[in-house]
Formats: structure tokens, sequence, C-alpha cells
């Protein structure tokens, strides 16, 4: 069974939305959950948050960066894709927390809308803080708007709203005392730095860690991470996990294992592609 790709659209410099008809998924899909895709019977299989749900769709956003997202990114309305498994992984804690903090960087901004939403309708008060480099690469902050109380953008550039980091607006949320629970979604470095910010105050405070996958279902090992001096597999024991208990620089130095073989994959692909589209 292959999956039609139902909408398609780049929605921010080199970042795709799709919408995919894949009613199983999308009838248990739960915020900060995952699938994991294969586009074809030859190609790897990747983990994607699920970014939101309509019906029988399910969308995933992801950022034009390795061999796969570039070549997902050729396909475009009424495509199929050969894989989609899912929803993987624990759904996020949702309960009345009170006041509560959605913090996203770069791609990781796509995972908020189903977060914040999901917090919203259990009752508590959300502040979403969302951060990109420049005004190009914002995505998606007109919708989480609509499930916020409150939103702060931020660009590294001042290129649009605040000009810093998410973290500089945390801290001062921090300081005022009106923070009750926070969820970061980024770039590893980005959690780990933002998240520091808040074990003065002893917030809980979850991340969503995306380390190299590949069966999603536990049993390859690729992803173990190290939590609180335990080995636990992000597939099945989170993604989410409290950043306090994460060691984050061995997170960081299993990401990059690959980077040379990904960096010659995707020069293989640009030119393969050249000649024949990629097909």
């Amino acid at each position: 069974m292959a999956y039609k790709i139902e909408k398609a659209e780049m929605i921010a410099e080199n970042i795709f939305e799709f919408w995919i008809n894949a009613p199983h998924v999308a009838k248990n899909a739960r915020a900060g959950q995952f699938l994991v895709i294969r586009i074809n019977d030859k190609g790897e299989r990747i983990p994607l948050t699920v970014s939101g749900v309509d019906g029988d769709l399910v969308r995933i956003v992801f950022m034009k960066v390795g061999k796969t997202t570039m070549f997902l990114s050729t396909l475009g309305e009424g495509d199929f894709i050969e894989d989609v498994a899912g929803p993987l992984g624990h759904p996020s804690e949702i309960k009345d927390w009170g006041r509560c903090v959605v913090i996203g960087g770069g791609v990781g901004i796509a995972c908020l809308p189903i977060l914040a939403k999901a917090l919203k309708e259990s009752g508590n008060e959300i502040t979403g803080i969302i951060g990109a480099r420049n005004k190009s690469l914002l995505l998606l902050k007109d919708e989480l708007a609509s499930h916020c109380d409150e939103l702060v953008v931020c660009t590294d550039d001042g290129s649009f709203g605040y000009h810093g980091f998410p973290v500089d607006i945390l801290k001062k949320k921090l300081e005022e005392g009106v923070v009750d629970c926070v969820w970061i979604i980024g770039p590893a470095i980005m959690m780990k730095i933002t998240s520091l910010a808040t074990v003065p105050y002893n917030v809980r405070t979850f991340v969503s860690l995306n380390p190299i996958m590949v069966d999603g279902t536990g049993m390859c090992g690729s992803c173990r991470v190290t939590i609180d001096g335990e080995t636990k597999f992000a597939c099945v024991d989170g993604p989410e996990f409290e950043a306090a208990s994460v060691d984050w620089n061995e997170l960081m130095t299993r990401q990059r294992t690959y980077t040379e073989e990904e960096l010659k994959a995707r020069e293989l692909f640009e030119d393969h592609t050249c000649e024949c589209g990629g097909h």
C-alpha cells in the first residue's frame, strides 16, 4: 500500500509541508509522536514528527538537507510514498500544568501547533516562543498563534520580531514567575542551551530528541541515548525526555557519526539528479 501526498508546499526556505493520506496514522496520532517513512523500496527510513492531523491526513514538515529529504522535496501533490509507519513513540504528557511555554527552533517549530493545541484544550495558558536564523526560515507562526495566548517570534539577525534568541524571552518569563512547564523542540545544541535556563527555577522541561534512527521500534538500537545515566531508546522510550536528564554531549557526538557519508550521498544524488531527475 502506498500513501498519496494530498497537499505539498514549500512553506519556508528549503522547508516543505506534506499532507499525506494515512488514515491509520491520523486516527491515532497525538502530539509528540512521530512517523517513519520510506519513499520507495530502495530508500532509507527517516523519522519525522507528526506536525498536524486533519481527518485522514497527517502532516509532516522537513528541511531539504540530505539525500533522502532532497529526493522527498522533488515529490508533489498526487505522488506517493511507499511506506508510512506510525504513530510511534510516546505522546507528550498532556494535562493541566497551568502556564506552559512551548519553544521551537528551526524546523522544530513544526512540532508546536499540535502540541500547543492539545495543551490549550487541557486548560493550560500557552506562551509560544519560536526562533529562526532569519525571516525566510520562519514557519507556521500564524497557525501556532491561533493556539497560543501569546506568541513571541525571534530571529537571530533581527529581520523579524525580537532580535535575539528564544532563551532570552524564556529567561524573562522565568524571572517573572509565570512558567509552570516548558517544551523545547529544535536542534540539539539549541535544546541544551535553552533548557539550562529552567534549571535554577526547577521547572519541568521536556525536549524531543532526534538521534540517528533506523527502524523506530527499538530493534536496531541506533537511537540509544543516555538519560539519568541509563541507556534508553528514543523511539520507544521517547522521543520526549526531561531536559536535565539528557547526556547532550553524547547525543550530539552520535548525531555526527555519519556526517561524511551523508555529504557523499548528497553529492552523488545531486550529480545523478542532474542527469535523470533522481529516478
